[in-house]
This record gives C-alpha cells, structure tokens and sequence, in this order.
C-alpha cells in the first residue's frame, strides 16, 4: 500500500489531489459555472460531454472527488456526492449529471477488489468509468475464473469519455438467477450505440452498450447481492474512511438528483435577473412589481430550497450513521428513495412554473431557460425519481408490510 501511494501521490499528468478540502472543491466547481454555461450549447450539439469541458473538468480534479487518497483522489465527505453536481449543474445540468455519475463511480472502484483498483488506476488515476446498472439487462455466466458477459444497457452516462463501463448483470446457473454482479469492462468490449437522440439533457451522451460473450476475470467482478449471508466489498478492507460505506443502492439517485436542483438554481437565477430589468412588452410595466409575478419567484425559489434542503440532509444523515459503526435500515434506505423522487418533483414544478412565466420570451433556442426545461423533465424520467415507483415501498414498510430486494 505505501508503494502505491507514493507511486500515486507525485505530480505528473494526473495530477494529485489528495490535499484537496471540500471547500476548496466547492470553489473550484463554483469558479468553472460560467464557463460551463457558456459551452452548454456546444455539448447538446455535438450530444455529449465536449473535449475542453472535460480537460477543465480533469484539470480541476472533480471527477476524482470521491477516489481514494491512496490514489491521487480527493477522498471528500459524502456530502460532496450531491454539493458538486448541484453546483456544476448551475452552469449546465448535463454536466452536473455526468459528474455525478462518473465521479461517483469512483467509489465503486473503491469496493472492488485491490488488483481491480491497480489494474483500472495503475496507469490511469484519471480514467472514466461509465455504468449501464440496470441488473436485467446484461446477463452473466459463470466460467472458470470469471463470467462471461452479454446484454444490452441502456443510458450510459459519459460513456463517450470513458475508458472503462460497469456493466450490471443477472448471474444465471441456467434460468436460475444466483447472483447480482457488476463488471468492470474495458473499452475495447463493448460497443457503443449512437441512439442518444432525445428531447434534453443532450449533453450527457448517455447511449446504449452492447456486449456479446466477453470474459470478465472474476476479480473484476463484485458482487452486488448484499441480502446474501456473507456477502462483502473486499476493497473496503483497504479503503476504510466511511464514505466508501454509504449504501448507493439507497442514495444513488442523490447524486444525480444534485444536478436537477442546480439546473432549477440556474432557471431561478436567470428568471430573477430577467425581470429586475424586464417590462412588458405592451405597458411598459415594471414585471417586479406585479404580485403574481413576486408570488411566482417565491414558490419556485422555496420548492428548489426545500428540495436542496430534503437531499442534502438524507446525505448527512446517512454519512453519520454510518461513521457512527452501524447501518441504514431498510425503512431509512427506502426513506432516502422516498424523499429524492418528492424532492426532484419540487424543482421540476418549480422549473415549469418559471417557463409559464417567461412566457414567449422562454420559448426561442437563445434562450437558456428552455434548455432547462427540457433538461428538467428529461432529468426527472430518471426511474430514481418516479413518485409512482419510489413513495409507495417505504409506506408498505412502514405499515407493516413486507418488501424484499436482494440488492438493498
């Protein structure tokens, strides 16, 4: 482990970033906000992350806000999980989002097993890692020394950018399914699909992978079946700070979730900047001044602060209970679900409530406020924050009732 760290640790291209604080992360992702609004437009042309967003994204060290010390990452409190994205995202929602997802993998990194960390890190710290996550879609067989791969995964965030996927997959003793995986995939397996066509959040580039019969060693495969007895994530033998143990499969979604209330912060700042100088097109009428106008910016504003508020302290809770040594419940890790899928419906109807504002000045291409909408409700399609599929599991559990997941 010493070895690694100071082979890690040098300045050299990829930088270190261990010294890194929050505080000082936070600047740094407030500092590059408008910049990244000025290149919004570029990424939802060219349909992904453009190639001078990412060098100031790696340049800045946020992808690596949640890497190990030991390899040249920040290693921050889990509170960054959702802080950075929300702020990245006042500049644009896609790269809130796409942070979210290829910084946050670095904490899966981290609980796979060492030799998958020195293979995926040893010449790279600043590799990407995109995900396809949904288990159903890949399916998984077990072989001597491994499993061999195949599946389709829809919505793979980055992958443009990445140099490596974890690919989700049902591991199946013929229609038996025995396990729930993730597999670390180099690039060179699968392919990418250019079907990412679709009404906002164009930036983020999420397409589809495929991959047919490709053998994944089995140290880079980690089991995601935390309902089985003695189930573990070896990495955390040697990545112990506790924010490497907060559970994603119940706060996954709040990391995306944080881009979502950043872009509803971007459509307010910019709908309280339009009507300080705004008058009607047909008085003359100062918009400030009207009532209804002043009652519309506030709603908005108190839902995107309620919704911030609900998200940030599900991040905290989490990450005290579990520096504390013990561990979330099903009915908190249902909670958190709970909780993101309201809190995402607050900026989304705060967001529509602005653009009912606008009026026809919100609906021209120049305008960002429109990008924002789109990119609001494309955002909130997310299955993670469907009211419909997220409220309803917490009250059967809290009622007495019983829901079971394997992977929770």
């Amino acid at each position: 482990m010493a070895a690694r760290t100071a082979a890690h640790n040098a300045e050299g291209k990829s930088g270190n970033f261990a010294g890194v604080t929050y505080d000082e992360a936070m600047q740094r992702a407030r500092d590059l906000v408008p910049f990244l609004r000025e290149h919004a437009d570029a990424a939802e042309r060219a349909t992904r992350m453009t190639p001078v967003v990412e060098a100031e994204l790696h340049r800045a060290g946020l992808f690596r806000y949640h890497q190990p010390k030991s390899w040249g990452g920040m290693e921050l409190d889990f509170i960054a999980y959702f802080d950075i994205p929300e702020m990245l995202a006042r500049g644009d929602c896609s790269v809130g989002w796409n942070i979210a997802n290829l910084s946050s993998h670095h904490r899966n990194v981290a609980m796979f097993s060492e030799q998958a960390q020195q293979e995926m890190w040893g010449e790279n710290p600043d590799c990407l890692v995109a995900s396809g996550i949904a288990f159903a879609q890949g399916r998984g067989r077990p072989v001597d020394g491994g499993l061999m791969l195949s599946g389709r995964w829809s919505f793979c965030s980055g992958v443009d950018v990445a140099q490596w996927n974890m690919l989700a997959c049902q591991v199946r003793e013929g229609e038996r399914i025995i396990d729930y995986c993730y597999c670390m995939v180099p690039r060179a397996q699968y392919e990418i699909i250019d079907d990412w066509q679709v009404l906002g959040m164009r930036g983020t580039g999420s397409r589809s992978v495929r991959c047919e019969d490709v053998f994944v060693p089995e140290h880079r495969t980690q089991s995601m079946y935390v309902a089985k007895p003695g189930h573990e994530f070896p990495g955390l033998r040697i990545n112990t700070n506790p924010t490497f143990k907060v559970p994603a499969s119940s706060l996954g979604g709040h990391c995306i979730a944080g881009a979502i209330v950043g872009n509803a912060q971007a459509a307010i700042d910019d709908t309280i900047e339009r009507v300080k100088s705004r008058s009607t097109s047909y008085t003359g009428a100062a918009m400030r001044d009207f009532q209804s106008v002043q009652l519309r910016i506030g709603a908005a504003a108190a839902r995107i602060d309620a919704a911030r508020v609900v998200l940030r302290n599900d991040c905290l809770t989490a990450d005290a209970v579990i520096k504390s040594g013990k561990s979330l419940d099903l009915e908190a890790k249902l909670r958190n679900k709970r909780n993101c899928a309201t809190a995402v419906k607050f900026c989304t109807e705060a967001v529509d409530s602005l653009v009912e504002l606008a009026g026809a000045n919100g609906i021209y291409d120049s305008a960002s406020l429109q990008r924002m909408f789109r990119d609001a409700h494309a955002a909130a399609a997310h299955i993670n924050f469907s009211t419909d599929v997220q409220l309803a599991p917490w009250a059967l559990v809290t009622l007495g009732g019983d829901y079971k997941t394997p992977t929770m």
